[in-house]
């Protein structure tokens, strides 16, 4: 039997609706079903799902995000075309196997033993013998070699004008047939698990029973019971997070348009997280040690939940999914630094936030994340070529040092640089800048910095500006110096010593003309001085102004020259502001060494730098106390078990289709003078060099050997 592509012909009805029944029960429609479903998961692969609006508009715009969130490509599993495409596909499939299994059963039935002697003469595989034998006894003995070999046997005697003939029809391979129900079964029995296990029943809530999503915020108890699912949902998938020591019993549901609570017939006691790293920094295990509260019951269950280790309760199985801050508590020193502002302590919980306020400038401190182990590659490159000495406050040099996911083709030197805290200071109109701070000086360069970073959105990484630390590990030296550069006293000062000790037999002249390039030199780089930048006036600072004020008043010809006279006498300058600045917080001068001339360097680049630094002030983690959290998906899957059986079955079909070969043998045994002629042909519904030579094994052994006539 041969499977037709064309659907149920209907006898009656419009002709319209025939149309209609055709199409939907033909193969060729379900195999367009199944193109389109393949596309739509592949685009579910690509695209992210169920991310917040915000994420799409910045990846795609704002145009293309409304037409992608228009056709629900942001949610394509849950999204009513693909639902309903689905739907369709079982249908059309059901619809096939309904159509074909009476054929497929009829054909598993039936022997053909009606065939005609001349209809066997058409085969490829064909062959003709005279036997010695009677033809029952011929058929007899043919049928039951062919019954050894494990082929099913059918004899049927005819009357011909030479006397009784024997049509021996036997058959093997069946299964082949099975297979094609099976496979089709399995794509109704997927499709089926996928539309019980997927968003078919929370949709349906929402059409039906005036279940809506929730947009807003606050606590889980105070949301309405319209955008709360009842523990009878029979399927539902959701996460649950579960901080140390509390216990959690409802579920959220992400919805395109918000959230849908998920009341769940236990709750889930965390007593214990546990998570190991890689030297990576990569967590390598994570689990959680739960107790499980049965509200029917009172049933207490301890367990252990680990990826691919669920715990299942009711019917509801538990997943190990992530895991999360759970309120660490968190301690900020915060120091003054493009504001005068006296140093405070703030203190808060990761998740929270803190106003802050600095006369009229009000602010909010968020605390985003804390992170205890924070594993960076210091492997030195000595690849690198051209790389600016600078090296702060430029992507990809901090990248190339920080970036610990980097790719590189030297050997890693992996170190755990300690925690960090990451926040965010947030001005009245709403706007946002992300800040990041490790909580103790990295090594980097022969020289032990402070880390600062910042970025202006998401998409960005955090770009770093290196901060030296004293003797004592801290940044008040390089905050000394930053506050005396900011006083027009001190600036004065710290000339006055610079010229005079520049100049040896101190001549008054001499003197007089160095602090006046002294004082320029430090007021340009203090911003105390307007430049005039390309862009129009600026109040620029740091290296960029002494270097706007050379291209604007120095002719190109004697820049290189002025600019070492000038750098020379800017670094003399800030040096005497450095020991003027510890002089007055009582700290002892720093030597003139090279351990004192490499803090230098990096004090005059981060200052320069600092002009940049959008915040007045910079946060740094004192004291913390982590506290975690578990991140659970919860799901009640009917479906699975009928998807599971569908995958069986579908394994069961494609290897009965690809591996069994459905055949047919015919011979007919017709009598002549003292014995018989045996004509046979064998038909298989794929033709191959193993049917050839099946063929030729089955004429050897069921045809005498002797007067064999070629057909």
């Amino acid at each position: 039997m041969t499977v037709s592509t064309q659907g149920v012909s209907l006898r009656s009805g419009s002709e319209r609706l025939r149309d209609v029944v055709e199409l939907l029960s033909s193969m060729r429609f379900a195999i367009s079903l199944l193109t389109v479903i393949c596309i739509a998961s592949v685009i579910g692969t690509v695209v992210k799902q169920h991310e917040p609006e915000n994420n799409y508009v910045n990846q795609f715009g704002p145009f293309w995000a409304d037409v992608f969130s228009s056709a629900s490509l942001f949610a394509v599993y849950s999204a009513w075309w693909f639902l309903l495409i689905l739907a369709f596909l079982v249908v059309s499939t059901s619809l096939c196997i309904a159509r074909n299994t009476p054929k497929i059963v009829a054909d598993f039935k039936a022997y053909k033993e009606n065939i005609r002697e001349q209809s066997l003469k058409a085969f490829p595989n064909k062959a003709q013998a005279t036997l010695a034998e009677a033809p029952e006894a011929a058929a007899r003995r043919m049928g039951q070699a062919l019954l050894a070999r494990g082929w099913k046997v059918k004899l049927q005697s005819r009357d011909t004008a030479q006397g009784t003939g024997w049509m021996l029809a036997a058959k093997a391979g069946a299964a082949n047939k099975i297979g094609y129900l099976a496979a089709h079964s399995a794509i109704v029995l997927v499709c089926i698990g996928g539309l019980l296990d997927g968003d078919l029943m929370v949709r349906a809530q929402t059409w039906f029973n005036g279940k809506t999503p929730f947009t807003g915020g606050g606590m889980i108890a105070d949301v309405p019971a319209q955008h709360r699912l009842s523990t009878a949902n029979p399927t539902f998938r959701g996460n649950l997070m579960v901080t140390e020591g509390t216990m959690a019993s409802t579920a959220i549901l992400p919805q395109s348009s918000g959230v849908l609570l998920q009341e769940l017939p236990f709750a889930v006691e965390l007593k214990k997280f546990i998570v190991e790293y890689y030297d990576t920094g990569m967590p390598r295990l994570f689990a959680s040690e739960i107790v499980v509260h049965d509200f029917e019951t009172g049933e207490k269950k301890e367990a252990r939940v680990e990826v691919n280790h669920p715990v299942i309760h009711r019917g509801v199985a538990i997943y190990q999914s992530s895991f999360d801050d759970g309120g660490s508590k968190v301690t900020l020193q915060a120091m003054p630094f493009n504001a005068a502002v006296k140093p405070f302590e703030v203190s808060g919980v990761i998740g929270g936030s803190v106003p802050l306020s600095n006369g009229n400038d009000k602010l909010t401190l968020e605390f985003t994340a804390l992170r205890v182990i924070n594993v960076e590659n210091f492997a030195d490159d000595s690849t690198r070529q051209g790389t600016d000495v600078r090296a702060v406050d430029l992507r990809h040099a901090v990248e190339s040092r920080l970036g610990a996911a980097n790719k590189t083709v030297t050997e890693k030197h992996l170190r755990n640089v300690g925690p960090s805290i990451t926040y965010k200071l947030r001005d009245p109109a709403g706007q946002a800048i992300e800040y990041h701070s490790y909580m103790l000086p990295v090594d980097i360069d022969g020289q032990r910095v402070q880390l600062l970073g910042l970025r202006e959105t998401p998409q960005e990484p955090f770009r770093y500006l290196r901060v030296p630390v004293d003797d004592q590990d801290s940044m008040r030296g390089f905050l000394l110096v930053r506050e005396a550069l900011m006083q027009p006293a001190m600036r004065e000062i710290a000339v006055q010593r610079y010229a005079e000790g520049a100049v040896e037999d101190k001549r008054p002249d001499l003197v007089e003309a160095l602090k006046v390039s002294s004082a320029r030199a430090l007021d340009l780089f203090a911003g105390a001085e307007q430049v005039n930048a390309p862009n129009g006036p600026q109040p620029w600072g740091g290296l960029p102004a002494v270097s706007g004020f050379l291209q604007n008043n120095v002719p190109a010809a004697e820049r290189d020259k002025a600019s070492d006279v000038l750098v020379r006498i800017l670094n003399g300058t800030l040096f005497e502001l450095m020991q003027l600045s510890r002089e007055r917080a009582g700290l002892a001068p720093l030597p003139r060494d090279d351990k004192a001339q490499l803090f230098m360097t990096q004090t005059v680049l981060a200052l320069s730098d600092s002009f940049f630094y959008p915040a007045p002030m910079v946060f740094q983690l004192t004291d913390f106390e982590h506290i975690q959290a578990s991140v659970f998906q919860v799901a009640r899957a009917p479906g699975q078990t009928i998807v599971y059986i569908g995958c069986a079955l579908l394994i069961i079909g494609i290897f009965a289709m690809l591996y069994v070969r459905d055949r047919r043998i015919w011979v007919w045994v017709s009598p002549t003078d003292g014995g018989a002629e045996a004509t046979m042909a064998l038909s298989s519904n794929r033709k191959t060099m193993d049917s050839d030579k099946e063929f030729e094994g089955l004429k050897a052994h069921l045809l005498s050997p002797t007067a064999q006539v070629p057909a």
